[in-house]
């Protein structure tokens, strides 16, 4: 009997040692989640970003349109053309290793009568948000949609022409309309087109939906961009950008877009990762 109550009991730590850590992080407990953009894994396929993703012990994604599903899926890409079943056991492989699917993007509608499509598609998955680059002249639709199936619209600046490429254009484009409408915050995008981070965000106050998060190298002469690099290295000042959200009492999801080092970059993004965990838990 001793033996058999001795068996259980091991069973039970068993169980409990295998079970995922329970604690908070003082950045989880402001409401702040890191994510993983899918795009810092393009060259793989999802199913291995998925993997990529667990072991940095990531808990949230944001799935770039069109990236390539491997494993039984092979050739597949994600976007809103998946059968229902395929979206099923993408969701379940996620949820498998943790991770949920919250957003997808950056997406560009080919057509206006595409947005239904998309919004469809990310409610079917469970999906927060869409990043996204809305046309000007699809704002009455793009809103009525976030409405009808209560998604965010995260609103992405990628450099000019793009429509959104400072604040005060998409402020123009969303101020009078819902609060399901924001900014993806591309924090890297708006340095590169001169423009002031840390102002960026300030304009941008009660707006912000989800971040692209990073941290950028300096303008080096001759050279076509100024690349990621390992968060707290670059010019972007984290730690500045991290307080003011504090001061604006942002929640939501720090994409992490890691674009440098493509083929072996998760040894960088861990050290990202450590320094905003290490910056939160200062100001936090």
């Amino acid at each position: 009997m001793i033996g058999r109550i001795s068996k259980i009991i091991i069973a039970a730590v068993c169980c409990l040692l295998a079970l995922p850590s329970l604690a908070q992080t003082k950045a989880e407990k402001q409401g702040w989640r890191l994510g993983i953009q899918s795009y810092s894994f393009h060259k793989f396929t999802l199913v291995e970003a998925l993997d990529k993703t667990h072991e940095l012990g990531i808990k949230c994604i944001e799935v770039f349109p069109g990236h390539k599903l491997g494993g039984k899926w092979g050739d597949k890409v994600f976007d809103f053309n998946l059968d229902t079943q395929t979206q099923k056991e993408i969701k379940e492989l996620a949820a498998s290793k943790g991770i949920k699917i919250v957003g997808t993007g950056v997406y560009i509608a080919d057509k206006p009568s595409d947005w239904e499509k998309m919004f469809k598609f990310a409610k079917a998955m469970n999906m927060e948000f869409i990043t996204c680059e809305p046309a000007l002249k699809d704002w009455d639709l793009v809103e009525k949609l976030a409405k009808q199936y209560n998604i965010k619209v995260s609103v992405h600046n990628h450099p000019q022409p793009s429509d959104y490429w400072k604040p005060e254009n998409l402020l123009n484009a969303i101020s009078n309309r819902s609060k399901l409408l924001g900014s993806c915050s591309d924090v890297g995008h708006w340095r590169r087109e001169g423009l002031n981070q840390i102002d960026c965000l300030k304009q941008l106050k009660g707006r912000i939906v989800s971040l692209h998060f990073k941290d950028i190298a300096p303008k080096v002469e001759g050279e076509k961009e100024q690349h990621d690099v390992i968060w707290g290295t670059g010019i972007l000042d984290v730690k500045g950008m991290l307080k003011e959200l504090k001061k604006q009492n942002f929640k939501g999801v720090f994409s992490i877009e890691y674009e440098y080092n493509w083929d072996n970059s998760v040894p960088d993004i861990k050290e990202c990762i450590k320094y905003f965990n290490k910056t939160a838990d200062e100001i936090l």
